[in-house]
């Protein structure tokens, strides 16, 4: 008995799934950190998580030092 043509498993051709992301889902998920949302104004200065985390990390060293000059002035 053959499968009638809508419980194909093949995608159609126009189905473009290449923008699609997976996640695993569960408790045991640990290689993917909370979701945070930014502002819309915020999120068209920093397009990516990589960009996000490079301006925290520049902030977190220019804190740092100017925390460092306070003390020792």
């Amino acid at each position: 008995m053959s499968k009638p043509e809508s419980d194909n498993d093949e995608l159609r051709p126009e189905y473009d799934l290449s923008s699609l992301r997976v996640r695993k889902l569960g408790s045991g998920r640990t290689s993917f950190g909370p979701i945070i949302r930014l502002e819309p104004d915020v999120a068209e200065v920093f397009p990516n998580a990589m960009a996000v985390n490079e301006a925290l990390r520049f902030l977190i060293r220019i804190t740092k030092e100017n925390n460092a000059v306070r003390r020792n002035s």
